[in-house]
């Protein structure tokens, strides 16, 4: 009888504690559908667009511009990146190819996704996907490692013939993420994301001694991205691993006490042989 009391008193913790986790692993939430998507694109890292994740962007242009856009990607998610080039009726061979920068603006690998495709004469449409490794709270300051903050898109034309220069062309992108969780989890995280401009802002909330006396107005900070995750940087502060963690105390626990109970003995005193 206390046998089955303490695992189903185990199994009721396991399944309470791995509740948070099992939503932690669900898609990031899109946007909400009231929120106008942006219908133009930058053309260069100071003046990309800003779109949220699970937000479909479009934009016009013409065969050989660059094309830019910015998204949050916070610790422990994987960020996916989609695009689709509407070419015009009549061209020739052509490729394209996006890339994602974070926000060192340092050339993010793609894990998997066809980055660069090759469009053939008469070709409505081109497809490309760029799914990047997860985000890390922390790394080296030699690493690689993509970092939360802020993440660009530049989405160009990069094999045409001369005669296919200044072609009208639309785009449409839409970059979201999946939470990978506890198990791209690590010991650290930066003190601030890598967000262009957050330095100076911060300096600027702090009070700092920029700022002279008298009556003159606030200066505002030059933030150069505005754009962060719904629910704040995160910055790894909470993973699943305390889950799974606090869920192996809970069963370390459970365990010791059924050994107890079944190593135990009755509680009676032992026969003395007569004589003895």
């Amino acid at each position: 009888m206390l046998l089955t009391r303490v695992f189903s008193g185990a199994l009721l913790a396991l399944g309470l504690a791995a509740a948070p986790a099992a939503a932690d692993s669900s898609p990031s939430a899109s946007p909400s559908g009231d929120s106008k998507a942006p219908s133009q694109a930058g053309t260069s890292f100071r003046t990309a667009t800003e779109i949220e994740q699970g937000q479909q962007a479009t934009a016009s242009g013409s065969t050989g511009d660059y094309l830019y856009w910015s998204f949050p990607a916070d610790a422990g998610q994987r960020p996916t990146v989609h695009a689709t080039v509407k070419l015009p009726d009549k061209h020739t061979t052509q490729t394209w190819q996006i890339d994602v920068y974070d926000g060192l603006r340092r050339r993010q690998s793609c894990q998997y996704g066809a980055q660069t495709r090759t469009a053939e004469a008469g070709t409505p449409s081109v497809e490309l996907a760029c799914v990047l490794r997860t985000v890390r709270a922390w790394s080296e300051p030699w690493a690689n490692d993509p970092l939360p903050g802020t993440y660009y898109i530049r989405l160009t034309v990069v094999g045409m013939q001369s005669s296919d220069l200044g072609l009208p062309v639309s785009a449409e992108v839409k970059a979201d993420s999946k939470h990978i969780g506890g198990a791209a989890a690590v010991d650290g995280s930066l003190a601030k994301p890598l967000v262009p401009g957050i330095a100076v802002k911060s300096q600027q909330d702090g009070g700092g001694s920029g700022d002279s006396g008298g009556g003159s107005a606030t200066r505002k900070p030059a933030v150069l991205s505005s754009i962060e995750p719904d629910d704040g940087w995160s910055s790894g502060w909470w993973s699943d691993r305390w889950v799974w963690t606090g869920i192996g105390a809970v069963l370390a626990a459970l365990a010791g006490i059924g050994g107890y109970a079944l190593t135990r003995g009755s509680g009676r005193p032992s026969r003395v042989p007569p004589g003895a």
